[in-house]
């Protein structure tokens, strides 16, 4: 009896260990922000995720939006498809906390905080292809 059980916790564990990494690795991608004017690579930095704009449109390349401009940083997983970090507001230089919530594959919310808190924005970003 004690054999059997050892190996069920055994498979249940191995069942679970390819979900938890592929879990992690549907953050990386690219995502585009609600209008599509910027598209976001999220990547790993190390023992987190980063995110650097890949493309912006003309609008907001004038406004200091351009490729290659770190806008997430130090995303660390917290379990549940949401991380937590930095982000970065290059059209008005502010940066702050940040959550990213993964609803799906395909979708996540992105909150970015600034001035301890009392002023966020959140953004519902879609994978691009």
């Amino acid at each position: 009896m004690k054999r059997i059980l050892t190996k069920i916790a055994l498979v249940a564990v191995a069942a679970t260990v390819p979900v938890m990494a592929s879990a992690q690795a549907a953050l990386e991608g690219r995502w585009a922000n609600p209008h599509r004017s910027v598209i976001v690579n999220v990547t790993r930095c190390g023992e987190a995720y980063c995110g650097t704009v890949g493309w912006a449109n003309a609008k907001n390349r004038a406004k200091g939006v351009g490729a290659g401009a770190r806008v997430l940083s130090d995303l660390k997983p917290l379990g549940g498809g949401l991380y937590k970090g930095r982000a970065y507001e290059p059209k008005r230089g502010i940066s702050g906390s940040a959550t990213v919530h993964q609803v799906g594959p395909n979708v996540m919310v992105v909150k970015g905080c600034a001035v301890m808190g009392l002023f966020c924005k959140e953004q519902r970003w879609t994978r691009v292809s």
